[in-house]
């Protein structure tokens, strides 16, 4: 009888801790001039998620731009030196001077609303080493089998059933998983991402209108 209780109270215990670290995990919400977005990071990336937090609590976003939007594809942005840009500017290129170890989790792809690292393409950046602040949200667009039986055959890739019916119905970018880091997703504000990834843009994707990250800030 003894050793019965003991079990239950360990499977209590080990409950109540695994909700308790579900609840624990980071979210952030992102204020910009066209609404609010509120983003979950992963547990399962900790580098990432641990730099986005340390970059979020010392203001390094605020003031920054979606300096590259693609319709149907994704919103990036993490430049430093978009804060006050020049419209002329040529942006995407600005950093905080060090690259973070890629973190490719495969249960994690590009779904809609999907939050990943940008980096550097393979030719000068052969481990998948995600830039230290840029960052792209997914916006995607719906595929079909055959899009992605092409995809599978001509990128080597194979995707998940889970995978295929998201991407059927809801969308995504499936062309890049495997590829970037994935470390967080949307859980509200999807409706401002279509937002954003409408906004008429100008030479290298940058709306010709700023979209703005006014503040971030870490939310329990």
């Amino acid at each position: 009888m003894k050793r019965i209780q003991f079990t239950l109270i360990i499977l209590i215990l080990t409950s109540f801790f695994a909700s308790s670290t579900y609840a624990q995990s980071k979210k952030v919400l992102i204020e910009t001039n066209l609404g609010n977005i509120t983003i979950l990071l992963y547990d399962e990336t900790p580098q990432h998620r641990d730099n986005f937090v340390k970059l979020v609590e010392e203001g390094f976003y605020e003031g920054l731009l979606f300096h590259r939007v693609i319709n149907h594809f994704m919103i990036q942005g993490g430049d430093p030196e978009s804060k006050d840009a020049n419209p002329k500017k040529m942006l995407g290129n600005g950093g905080p001077g060090y690259n973070i170890p890629a973190e490719i989790v495969s249960k994690y792809f590009h779904k809609k609303g999907a939050l990943a690292a940008a980096r550097e393409g393979d030719n000068v950046n052969p481990n998948k080493e995600s830039s230290g602040s840029q960052f792209y949200i997914v916006h995607g667009r719906t595929f079909s089998d055959g899009d992605l039986n092409n995809i599978e055959t001509r990128m080597s890739k194979d995707f998940t059933n889970e995978q295929r019916e998201f991407y059927k119905t809801e969308g995504g970018s499936p062309h890049l998983d495997g590829d970037y880091t994935v470390f967080g997703e949307v859980i509200e504000g999807l409706d401002i991402i279509d937002k954003v990834a409408v906004v008429r843009v100008g030479k290298n994707d940058r709306p010709i209108e700023n979209v703005i990250i006014i503040k971030m800030t870490i939310i329990e």
